[in-house]
């Protein structure tokens, strides 16, 4: 079985005492039905799922509101199970189907007796129509793709490695080279499959790209679906953004173009439609930067960003090349920085971090600029050979009057110290991780 840190989470919402229904949201085929019925067969005893979806009939028993004790009673009469209090989890999955039954939870939560996990697809959640919503009875947590963390465990990588490269990471020391060779190569692997769970399974299985391509097309065929689901007067702006999103990222400047959509096309008409993506979880938007100072909101120019994918692995099987095999190759330098980029991003957006970059005239562009609490941490990402070239970085550490002390530059060299810039492999992107995630920032060589 796939290990999924979101396990951790689960568990710190279930030994809470003053607990809310917990409603698990996040992109298609992540994996949030399976962990949680296999976090409900290791911590309940009782446990019973309603699916909106797949049981329509499922819905009556919310459609006219009720009590709690009306509402129990409507479940046991349909599941056929006995729910014991403080021992029985009640899934209810595919949500967004049945907005009454999210109506319901405030009432089923103040009750009491049981515990409660709300799912579905993030589409639904945020497009369908729910006559009240369970404000105060109701906390979210978002579900990302598999990690490149969790992605070594489920390829055989064993904790005391892991923990290890944590150590490396945090002292700045070098890894052994033999180490070292082997995740480069499994970062790529990475960069390939991709964390959906599905990809990740076979792939580990077989180790067939092939097969792992079939369900990685599979499943973006089921997103285009989604689209034509959930989306109501933009479906066709909506298809055209997310079909151009690799051609978009492999141009020079990675920066989305709406006249490459449209040459008549205005950022009004189509801001609905990239809201939409990203609401889904489908796309990661990464907004520029007036300066990098904080608070980045302030900041921030929203009408300049870079569009990214969810999954690496499903980027790489929209690219019409062959990129699987040039990455295969260790051929990093042949249009693959945008898929380099993506992987970062997919990783710091799962790692609590916004996504924000920098790019002035005559001065350059950092490829992220990430937040945490009152620090920020200039990053560059290098596909090649010549990651020690990074004039942004250099004139963004010169302005004095920015205050920043460090840069990070994540590459396939070994780790590295020069001046003000560290240099890291980048296997250890999954460490980079933000005070909200880890209540400690794992950032070598400054004080927390």
């Amino acid at each position: 079985m796939l290990k999924r840190t979101v396990t951790q989470k689960l568990l710190a919402w279930k030994e809470n005492p003053q607990k809310k229904a917990l409603l698990i949201d996040g992109a298609r085929q992540i994996g949030k039905t399976f962990i949680i019925r296999e976090f409900a067969k290791e911590h309940y005893t009782h446990f019973v799922e309603l699916n909106f979806l797949l049981q329509p009939q499922s819905r009556l028993i919310f459609e006219k509101g009720g009590t709690a004790a009306e509402i129990i009673t409507g479940i046991t009469a349909f599941s056929g199970a006995s729910l014991v209090p403080g021992k029985t989890l009640i899934f209810l999955d595919e949500i967004q189907e049945c907005p009454m039954a999210r109506m319901a939870v405030k009432t089923l939560v103040q009750d009491g007796r049981f515990d409660y996990i709300e799912s579905g697809s993030l589409l639904g959640i945020h497009y369908k129509e729910v006559p009240s919503y369970p404000v105060g009875y109701e906390e979210e947590l978002t579900m990302y793709p598999m990690g490149f963390e969790e992605f070594c465990s489920a390829n055989g990588v064993g904790d005391e490695t892991l923990s290890y490269l944590k150590d490396c990471f945090a002292c700045e020391t070098p890894v052994l080279d033999a180490v070292h060779e082997k995740m480069l190569k499994l970062f790529g692997y990475y960069m390939i499959v991709g964390g959906l769970p599905a990809a990740v399974q076979e792939f580990v299985n077989s180790h067939d790209i092939g097969r792992v391509v079939k369900i990685q097309k599979d499943i973006l065929a089921l997103y285009r679906e989604d689209i034509a689901k959930y989306s109501k007067n933009d479906k066709p702006r909506i298809k055209q953004i997310f079909d151009s999103i690799p051609a978009e990222l492999n141009k020079h400047n990675l920066r989305f173009m709406l006249s490459d959509l449209d040459k008549n096309a205005r950022g009004n008409r189509y801001e609905s439609s990239f809201l939409w993506l990203s609401d889904a979880g489908v796309t990661l938007p990464c907004y520029n930067l007036e300066a990098p100072l904080i608070p980045f909101r302030i900041n921030e120019r929203r009408n300049l960003f870079r569009l990214f994918l969810c999954d690496t692995g499903l980027l790489c099987a929209m690219c019409m090349e062959n990129v699987q095999f040039e990455i295969l190759k260790e051929n990093l330098e042949v249009n693959m920085g945008s898929i380099v980029e993506n992987c970062a991003a997919q990783i710091f957006a799962a790692n609590g971090f916004s996504l924000h970059y920098f790019d002035r005239k005559n001065f350059g562009e950092l490829d992220f600029v990430l937040q945490d609490g009152s620090r920020v941490l200039p990053v560059e990402l290098k596909s090649g050979a010549d990651y020690k070239r990074h004039p942004a970085l250099d004139h963004t550490l010169a302005q004095s009057e920015w205050n920043i002390k460090k840069g990070f530059v994540f590459c396939r060299g070994n780790i590295a110290q020069d001046g003000g810039i560290t240099y890291f492999p980048l296997y250890m992107l999954m460490f980079m991780k933000a005070v909200s995630v880890t209540g400690t920032l794992i950032v070598p060589g400054i004080a927390f």
